[in-house]
């Protein structure tokens, strides 16, 4: 880190907090006005760069999956003697809890079941959209976002701790822009992601805040309102600052890993509970299903079937945005707990782990979901945020799995909300990976505060003002993920280049290359010699 870190304010957390704090008071006073241009301009980005979303979430993951047969993927994230600070288990729980562990409670049964009353290509409420609506689900949570979400960490990480540079987006962009990373153009790319970082968790704690006053309405009769939701957002602010407090690897991880328990926990019970045999066949025709149709998903914008485009502008585009959105927040805290982890690795266990959690995990809580649902019309009528505890209602121990459900969209609340003010701290104090404890609570009130305008401006349709917020803060951000995602490859295939790495590489090189940096630890070998390093 640099001397930069031990000043009080960065430039950074200044332009960033400012313009968070301006929407803030924008979407209070004049909440009808901000759901207006929110509406308008999400609507104007589907309909206008649906195509570019589409194109450049796909690429990605053909990128993601070069990186994992070349010979950059022996390259390690960090010097050549780092080992992983945390156990494997610990770090998928982590960086699972930190993706989009509310989105898998929320959505769990209420996106099949959506797609089944409203399929992409086909009739509704048949056997046919019952599979269709399998498919899409996984492909809204399988491969993308996590290449997404991949390709920003592993940028991070490889200029963090192989470069030696300070934790920020925008050195990460070093190799293209130069020097001038580390004056203006610099700040307005930092601040860029802290906007996105911003909007994008906020989203996610919105929906979080929606699920659990559906739990308490269902479990204690508690109203469905904004006053509430406000109670909630407070009282959760509370408990994830405490954690924020405690630190990393205190809060985070212990959290981490209560949740992921809470989450077997579930998942295991309604697998026995719900259509076994059902569920399994559903899990194994939906994996292939979705590989089958990859390809063509991935780059469909359905231009001339109305259907499927507004279907596409309602949940496809609108998750690419989400991810987009959430990937500086997800990214830098993966990239922050893998150190030490080669490229190869990482890419198959950040690509591979949670795409098949997400098949096994939509498998039970859908195809349980749909199945109940056939069989009580009043649950197809119910609004998402309430439509998994009805289900519960109609299971045995229907009060223990709502507790539990309430438990670990609560918990998955304060992960998300505690990873994003380490991220955001770290962000805002030039790198540091011990961001100031007062910076972190400032942005943990922000975030909260955030969450409950958009729920206010959005009313009775909170749901879809979330949306919006998704869509248009991942926009201009898309940008940035094309610049790293160049910046990284033009330095991690130099460096590769310059180690004569292969399919089998020269240990000789490797060794001479590994003592060369433990010399010289500030220094970049091919930039001294570039023609000719050994």
């Amino acid at each position: 880190m640099t001397d930069k870190s031990k000043q009080k304010i960065s430039p950074v957390f200044k332009y960033a907090s400012i313009l968070v704090l301006i929407l803030v008071l924008f979407g209070m006073f004049m909440p009808a006005r901000f759901g207006e241009l929110t509406g308008a301009l999400s609507n104007y980005i589907t309909v206008t760069f649906g195509w570019y979303y589409m194109i450049l979430v796909t690429v990605i993951i053909i990128f993601s999956v070069f990186l994992i047969f070349s010979p950059i993927g022996k390259l390690k994230l960090g010097k050549p003697n780092d080992e992983p600070e945390f156990r494997t288990i610990s770090w998928l729980a982590m960086l699972f809890s930190a993706g989009m562990g509310i989105g898998l409670v929320f959505y769990g049964a209420s996106e099949p079941i959506s797609h089944y009353l409203a399929p992409p290509s086909t009739d509704p409420e048949t056997k046919e959209a019952f599979m269709e609506s399998m498919r899409s689900t996984i492909f809204h949570y399988g491969f993308h976002p996590w290449a997404v979400y991949g390709i920003v960490a592993l940028s991070l990480a490889y200029f963090q701790f192989r470069k030696n540079e300070d934790g920020l987006l925008s050195k990460t962009l070093r190799p293209i822009f130069g020097d001038r990373v580390d004056g203006p153009l610099g700040t307005v790319v930092d601040v860029l992601a802290v906007f996105a970082t911003v909007i994008g968790v906020a989203v996610s704690l919105g929906v979080g805040t929606l699920q659990i006053n559906a739990g308490l309405n269902y479990l204690l009769n508690v109203p469905q309102n904004i006053l509430v939701q406000f109670i909630i957002i407070f009282v959760v602010t509370i408990l994830f600052l405490a954690s924020a407090w405690s630190g990393l690897s205190k809060g985070i991880q212990y959290l981490s890993n209560i949740n992921m328990s809470l989450a077997v926990l579930l998942l295991v019970a309604l697998f026995f509970i719900g259509p076994t045999i059902l569920i399994l066949n559903m899990m194994t025709t939906t994996a292939g299903s979705y590989l089958g149709t990859f390809l063509q998903n991935s780059f469909d914008v359905a231009p001339l079937y109305e259907q499927k485009s507004e279907w596409l502008k309602s949940w496809t585009i609108y998750y690419w945005g989400w991810w987009i959105s959430w990937s500086p927040f997800v990214g830098i805290f993966i990239a922050r707990v893998s150190k030490g982890r080669s490229i190869r690795q990482f890419v198959i266990a950040v690509l591979l782990v949670p795409t098949i959690v997400s098949l096994i995990w939509f498998s039970v809580f859908g195809t349980t979901g749909i199945t109940v649902a056939q069989n009580s019309d009043s649950i197809l009528a119910l609004p998402p945020e309430t439509q998994l505890f009805a289900i519960f209602n109609e299971l045995p121990l229907s009060v223990v799995l709502s507790t539990i459900a309430i438990l670990l969209v609560s918990i998955f609340f304060i992960t998300s909300a505690d990873s994003a003010t380490f991220v955001l701290g770290m962000q805002t104090s030039y790198g540091t990976l011990q961001p100031p404890k007062g910076i972190k609570i400032v942005w943990g009130v922000l975030l909260s505060l955030i969450a409950f305008v958009l729920l206010l401006t959005g009313g009775d349709e909170g749901l879809g003002a979330l949306q919006s917020a998704a869509i248009i803060s991942a926009f201009p951000f898309s940008i940035v993920i094309i610049l790293m995602t160049i910046s990284f490859y033009k330095d991690a295939d130099l460096e590769r280049r310059n180690l004569g790495l292969t399919i089998t590489p020269d240990q000789d090189k490797l060794e001479e290359y590994y003592e060369h940096v433990e010399e010289h630890p500030n220094t970049d070998m091919e930039r001294e010699n570039p023609d000719n390093v050994f």
